[in-house]
This record gives structure tokens, sequence and C-alpha cells, in this order.
């Protein structure tokens, strides 16, 4: 099979699931195509069955912004037209879906009928989507795209309550590649960070409101009231000055370190006893599932598809949205009783395992198949 897919090039959850997704695929013997303006971050590899195409936006003085959109449905019909692609799979509502749209269209005055994938991710249609400006655009891409996933089921019912859906949302879970998500040897780097065995506990996000950064120190400082902890904080964003300036006036910078972008978060990860995620809204948890692999159970907000990963005492615990007490007692609950921790590690990869890349994998194969094999009867008619 020949896939084109088309995502964000970035650390964001959506970017990181098309294009581990797409390694997968590559590896199965399939043939990949990214299609973008930047080279994914965790496209890092050469595979003879992978391949990039930049999508090039020109500054025109007539523009205030870029028509990225316009810029990228062109790509979309130049690669499916002299690649042969069999489908598309489009990571995110806007504009990845709308352009693909728009070149299919394109590709039909060429005699080519090529069917596409929308891949719903959560912000597409928890905040961006919602917006007036995209709603209209937003339901008609996901209305004509031939076919439409969404990585829980909580997406799946927001999408249907917010938008006037007439297709079908088959979900289709994130996955975990346990052939880089798993325990590292990394004592000597544990021992650097929390010298005197304090416990460790880590944050990774893009440091946007939603994610409530600040709710991690906070829970954090009554953790370290209690048990000596050191606390990991992993990824950039808007909210990171804020945070940091949230320590200071808490006197626990000592504590603290914000260790920025890290590409190889699995050994961060490995070091670590207790992953915060207090959320406000949270299509899936990708980042949760990601220390699950590696034995770090979780302290989660209940929103969203956070309880569709974390199992509440068993892989971790959860607690509304904002309840700082409630994080922190459950934590302490985790980290002071040495034989508590290690079950709960265990439980959470445990947990892991039924994300596992082999198991979703074929989902997203047998789909492709299932929309070629209608697109062609639909042709054929």
């Amino acid at each position: 099979m020949k896939i084109g897919i088309v995502c964000y090039p970035t650390f964001g959850g959506s970017g990181v699931v098309a294009t581990e997704l797409g390694k997968a695929l590559a590896d199965e013997g399939h043939q990949v195509h990214f299609i973008t303006y930047s080279q994914p971050a965790r496209l890092d590899f050469f595979s003879a069955n992978l391949f990039y195409h930049e999508v090039s936006v020109r500054d025109y003085p007539l523009f205030d912004y870029a028509p990225y959109e316009s810029a990228l449905a062109s790509k979309l019909v130049d690669v499916v037209r002299f690649e042969k692609l069999d489908i598309l799979h489009v990571h995110y509502a806007i504009p990845h879906a709308s352009a693909a749209f728009m070149a299919k269209q394109i590709l039909e005055t060429y005699g080519i009928y090529i069917p596409f994938v929308t891949t719903l991710h959560g912000t597409d249609i928890t905040l961006v989507g919602k917006d007036p400006t995209y709603k209209p655009v937003v339901t008609f891409s996901i209305n004509k795209s031939d076919g439409v996933t969404a990585v829980s089921e909580s997406l799946k019912k927001d999408t249907e309550e917010h938008f006037e859906i007439t297709n079908e949302i088959k979900v289709i879970p994130n996955f975990i590649d346990f052939t880089r998500f798993s325990l590292k040897p990394k004592d000597h780097f544990k021992k650097a960070i929390a010298p005197n065995h304090e416990r460790i506990l880590i944050h990774t996000s893009n440091f946007r409101k939603v994610k409530r950064t600040s709710d991690v120190i906070r829970i954090f400082q009554k953790i370290q009231e209690k048990i000596p902890s050191k606390l990991l904080m992993v990824g950039d964003g808007p909210e990171r000055a804020s945070v940091e300036q949230l320590c200071r006036s808490l006197g626990i910078c000592e504590h603290v370190r914000f260790l920025g972008k890290q590409d190889a978060v699995e050994e961060i990860l490995s070091v670590s006893d207790l992953f915060l995620m207090p959320s406000e809204s949270e299509s899936f948890g990708l980042a949760a599932l990601e220390a699950m692999a590696c034995k770090v159970p979780a302290i989660t907000s209940n929103s969203g598809g956070l309880p569709e990963l974390n199992i509440d005492g068993f892989s971790g615990y959860m607690s509304n949205v904002g309840d700082v007490e409630d994080m922190a007692n459950k934590a302490i609950s985790i980290l002071e009783n040495d034989e508590v921790l290690k079950q709960f590690k265990e439980n959470a990869f445990k947990r892991a395992q039924d994300f596992d890349l082999k198991k979703i994998l074929p989902e997203y194969v047998n789909y492709y198949n299932k929309i070629i094999a209608e697109s062609h009867k639909l042709n054929e008619a």
C-alpha cells in the first residue's frame, strides 16, 4: 500500500502519533509519504519505505498571511499524481482535512480518485473546531472525509455533540512502541537527579494553560512537604515563565528542574517514580501512556479520554480537575511505601500493554483497506 500522511511536524501529540504510525507502517513494508512543511520531529532515521515531501509556502505582498492550505492542497495533488498513492491519512482537522478534500476534487479532473481518512486528535475539535470562525469548515471536512477516526470514545462523543456529523467515526486509540518506550538502565542519571534517594516526579507537556502546569507545581509542593522529592518539568511553551516564577515564590526551586524539550524522553521517564497530568482536557493522554510504558504510574485528572487510559487505583489515580489536594494525597499514598510503589509501577506497565503498537497497527491497516475498497466500489458505480 502507498500511503500519504499529513500532520503537524511538531512535538505535539498528533504529530507524534502520525509519525510513529508512519514509521511502523514502513516497517511492515508499506510505502509511506510524509507531506508537511518541515520534517516531523520524530522522523529521525532512514528507511527505504519512508519519504518526505516538503510543502513550501511563498510570501506574497498581496497576502498578510501565507496561504498554507492552498499550498498543501497543491502539494498533495503533486505527490498523489506522481507517487501513485492509494490513500491519504490526514491528522488534525484544520487545515489538513479541508486541504485533502480540495486536493481530492482537483485530482478527479485528472481521472484520479483517492480516498482520505481524517484522524481527530483533540484540540482540533475541543478548542479550534468550536470557534465559530472554523466550525463550518471543520464540520464540512469531517463529513466529506472517506473515513474518520478519533483517538478516544470521549473525543468521538464530543465531536458528535458539538458538530452536525453525518459520517461514522471509528475509535482507534493511541498506541505505544515498546521498542522505544521501556524502562532503560539509567541509574547514573537517577543518582545525579536524586543523590539522596528522593522520589522523582515528572511532567511532560507543551506548557499551555489547558495542561494546568501551575497545578503540577502546587501538587509537588504538597508532596515535597511529606516526602523528599524532585520534580522534572519536560517541555516548553507559553506557561513556562509563570510556572518558573511560581516555583520561586513557593521557595521550591532547588527541587524542580526545567529540562525543556527532550527527544529521548523515555530515558528521563526511566528514572521517574510518578507522572503528573492534571490537565483541564485530554482527548487521550499520550504522554501518560508513554510514562506507563516505562513503568511510571500516573496521577491524572478525570477529564476527556483519561479514564479510558488510566485505571483508578490500578495504574495510578484520578481526581477532579483542579483538586490539587486530592492529587497530592493520592500521590503520597503511592510514594510513601516502596512495595505499593512497586506494585503500581508493574500495574502501569501492564495497562500500557493494552495499547501496544502491535495491537493497534492492524486496526489502521484494516481500516485503510476498507476505505480503499469502498472508494473503488463507489467510483466503479
